[in-house]
Order: structure tokens, then C-alpha cells, then sequence
């Protein structure tokens, strides 16, 4: 009998604390971030006083705009997140409108809170996301309007224009603040820089490749 509860008790623990690993739901029917307040931020902002709330707190007008996609990449996001919606505040979801010239990328890159859903609403995309050490597996595929694709929470993707036209994509993110961290720019743009020591040795190359990449960051 003894031995029940001890594996019951434990039993109990773990799952505890596999709940408290995620974001608890709001205790509220909403929480507009305000900004301008000077209370200390736990995780999220602070709210206004519901009172003050108006519908302009939770609308964003643009999505229907296109991205400028001239640039380097060929890629231009248009977040919808707490940023622009202060309404979104402690809700976990967040949005953003992509927009790829031909052949144009969205590079590599992860969302370190947030699980993405991509839509394509206009061309072909070729996405793809990298599993984790030690497989580090491509899953990819080529998508075609009203296709959509997962990228799971952290890991690794990215997103092509492989049609002859523009393209554009809807992605859902299960954060009011997903994050985005793009590898070319946190490796090689870091401030200030990562020793070009250790990333000639990472990469297994000159560190002439290295100055050189460096300099376009």
C-alpha cells in the first residue's frame, strides 16, 4: 500500500510540473498591454484598466497591404502580434502576412516561443523545417495556394518562392510574442561580434569566409 502512494505522489509531481511548463490561461476575459505603465513585466505586460479598453485595442488594419519586397532576400514580413494588437496581451496567438518576390526567401531562422501554422494564399512556396541534434532531418515540401504547413515550436525553418509570380503566405503563431531569431544574422550579425576564431573552426573554413560574410551583417 505504501508503495502505491509513493508511485501515486510521484505520479502527481510530474505531471504538475509538465503543467506549469506552459503558459497558464488567462484568469481574465482580456488584458490590453499597457505600455506606458511602469509595473514590473513577469511574462507579458502589464494590463489597463479594462474600463479604459475600446476596440482599437484589439484591431490592426494592413494585411491586406503587400510587403515591399525589395531587399536582399526577397522576403517581407508583416507581424500581427501584441506590438500591434494590445488586446493580444496574455491571449498566445499572433499573426503575420509574408510576402516573397520571385524567387525570394524567408531565411532560416526559428521562433523561440512559438509554434507556426503557414497558409498560402497566392503562388508556390517551397518550405521546409530541420529537426534537432544528432538527426538534424529536412522535412520539406513544395505548397500551392490553400496548401498549409506546420513548423513546430524552436526548430529550424525557412520559406522559397519557387513560382514565377509573387507570392504570398498567412502564418498563425501560438504566442502573442513568438520571437524570431534568423541564424545568418545571430551567427555572423551579432553585437558585438562572435570571434571569428570559433566560427572559422565551427564552419571548417578561412577566416577570410568568415570576415567576409561578416562584413554583409
Amino acid at each position: 500500500m505504501a508503495n502505491q502512494i509513493l508511485l501515486l505522489t510521484t505520479f502527481l509531481a510530474m505531471t504538475c510540473s509538465l503543467v506549469v511548463a506552459f503558459e497558464p490561461s488567462p484568469l481574465q476575459d482580456f488584458c490590453v498591454a499597457d505600455a506606458t505603465s511602469s509595473a514590473t513585466r513577469v511574462n507579458g505586460l502589464p494590463c489597463l484598466d479594462s474600463k479604459l479598453a475600446t476596440a482599437e485595442h484589439f484591431f490592426f488594419s494592413g494585411l491586406h497591404i503587400p510587403g515591399n519586397t525589395s531587399n536582399p532576400v526577397g522576403g517581407k514580413v508583416t507581424p500581427v502580434n501584441v506590438a500591434q494588437i494590445p488586446g493580444l496581451n496574455t491571449l498566445g496567438i499572433s499573426l503575420a502576412r509574408i510576402d516573397y518576390a520571385p524567387m525570394g526567401v524567408i531565411p532560416p531562422h526559428t521562433h523561440p516561443r512559438a509554434t507556426e501554422i503557414l497558409t498560402v494564399l497566392e503562388g508556390s512556396l517551397d518550405v521546409g523545417f530541420v529537426t534537432s541534434n544528432p538527426d538534424n532531418k529536412l522535412i520539406s515540401k513544395v505548397l500551392n495556394k490553400g496548401d498549409a504547413f506546420v513548423f513546430p515550436v524552436g526548430l529550424i525553418h525557412y520559406q522559397k518562392n519557387v513560382g514565377t509570380g509573387m507570392a504570398v503566405s498567412l502564418s498563425s503563431l501560438s504566442s502573442q510574442n513568438p520571437g524570431v531569431n534568423t541564424i545568418a544574422n545571430a551567427v555572423f550579425g551579432s553585437n558585438p561580434p562572435i570571434s571569428e576564431d570559433v566560427l572559422a573552426k565551427s564552419f571548417q573554413v578561412d577566416k577570410s569566409v568568415i570576415t567576409s560574410i561578416q562584413a554583409k551583417f
